[in-house]
């Protein structure tokens, strides 16, 4: 266990909380604001225990220079909305200058100061020790809340905690938390649901939980490697083409291993990738060799509800078909409005599944939505998280 801003005495102290302020933009006004409002937890509790807080985090990809187009200026103005009070926006091309250390320096306790956009450095991804310290020099405690770069050895993420005291923020604690106790301490039967298109993207995340769940369901583009694997026509759909064999070793392993490995029985599909296109319904022995699979068919959402109505924990990481097209989002929202209605612990790994449940408006009725795709995924293959790693222990 992690220690949380809970373990620490903030009062007074400047403490510099690394966020996720990764938001979607357009026009330079934010459509997005999920991730800003999931950092409000430890950023509230930071002022009513009177800290001085110093907010970082990076937005896009400026590619180690300053860019207009990602300064976090909009962030601080939400910000600033949410909390009630003012957010000192204090930007620097360089992200740390003279006047952010007398900003820091003059901070009254329960104010609220935003660094610019820490990828205006190019050290930031390189974890560079002097831009670490430049940050650490700025506060007194470090704070990482932010899930979605934890897996990720950047400056202020991770180096950051070479130079003060770390710990996390209530934001880190849940996700570790969730998606820890789905993983290792799951009530069973635990069911996984792998989507998405690539079987190379999530191997070592299937190697890993098969050693853990009851059943691993498999849908989206990925499943028709796996189908590829057991000699099917897959027509024109999407195929890892130099997975084909590992799929089949997957497959195998789950055999050996008494875990129940679920395909899709039927397809949604179409001679084109558009929306428009125009679809049928084929059983996954007969999809005809001109035309690609978009979506799961009714048979196979029937198919793995079943198997999700008997389990006590879900982890769910990809979509059953390309859900932003309407025609082929059937297979998707299925399966996300099975999971709201069981009675299970269900955990939604972040990416496109935690797109897809907002889209479909069962997010409320998920136990946790995870705001860190990667980090997710790299938590589901037992991988240990730099911007974890680093925080003091209990």
């Amino acid at each position: 266990m992690k220690k949380t801003v809970k373990d620490i005495d903030v009062k007074g102290k400047r403490v510099i909380v690394r966020c996720d302020f990764n938001v979607p933009m357009k026009d330079g006004s934010i459509t997005d604001d999920i991730r800003i409002k999931a950092a409000m937890p430890t950023i509230s509790y930071l002022i009513e225990h009177e800290a001085k807080v110093i907010l970082m985090s990076h937005l896009g990809r400026p590619e180690g220079e300053p860019n207009p187009k990602y300064t976090l200026k909009p962030v601080a103005d939400r910000l600033s909305e949410l909390l009630g009070r003012e957010v000192v926006f204090v930007s620097s091309p360089v992200v740390v200058d003279e006047q952010v250390k007398k900003a820091a320096k003059g901070l009254a306790e329960k104010q609220v100061m935003l660094l610019e956009n820490v990828r205006y450095r190019k050290e930031e991804t390189k974890n560079g020790k002097e831009f670490s310290k430049e940050l650490a020099d700025l506060a007194e405690i470090f704070v990482n809340d932010a899930f979605g770069t934890a897996h990720r050895a950047h400056s202020s993420t991770a180096g950051v905690a070479e130079f003060l005291p770390a710990v996390s923020g209530f934001l880190i604690e849940k996700e570790v938390r969730f998606l820890g106790n789905a993983v290792d301490n799951p009530e069973r039967p635990f069911v996984a649901i792998m989507g998405g298109a690539k079987v190379g993207d999530k191997i070592k995340v299937i190697e890993n939980l098969l050693k853990k769940v009851d059943t691993l369901i498999i849908g989206g583009g990925m499943a028709y490697t796996f189908l590829k694997s057991q000699g099917k026509e897959i027509g024109t759909s999407i195929l890892d083409e130099e997975h084909i064999g590992l799929a089949a070793d997957l497959l195998a392993k789950a055999q050996a291993a008494g875990v129940k490995m679920m395909l899709p029985v039927d397809v949604v599909a179409a001679k084109e990738f558009k929306e428009d296109a125009e679809k049928a319904q084929f059983d996954v022995d007969s999809i005809p060799s001109d035309m690609m699979g978009l979506d799961i068919g009714p048979k196979t959402a029937a198919y793995f509800g079943e198997e999700l109505a008997k389990a006590k924990t879900v982890v769910w990481n990809g979509p059953m078909g390309v859900f932003e097209m309407p025609a082929f989002a059937e297979g998707t929202k299925a399966i996300a409005e099975k999971l709201a209605k069981i009675d299970a612990t269900t955990v939604i790994g972040g990416g496109d599944s935690a797109a897809a449940v907002e889209q479909f408006g069962f997010a409320d009725k998920m136990t946790h939505i995870s705001t860190g795709g990667g980090a997710s995924l790299e938590f589901l293959e037992g991988k240990e998280l730099p911007g974890v790693a680093c925080l003091q222990d209990k």
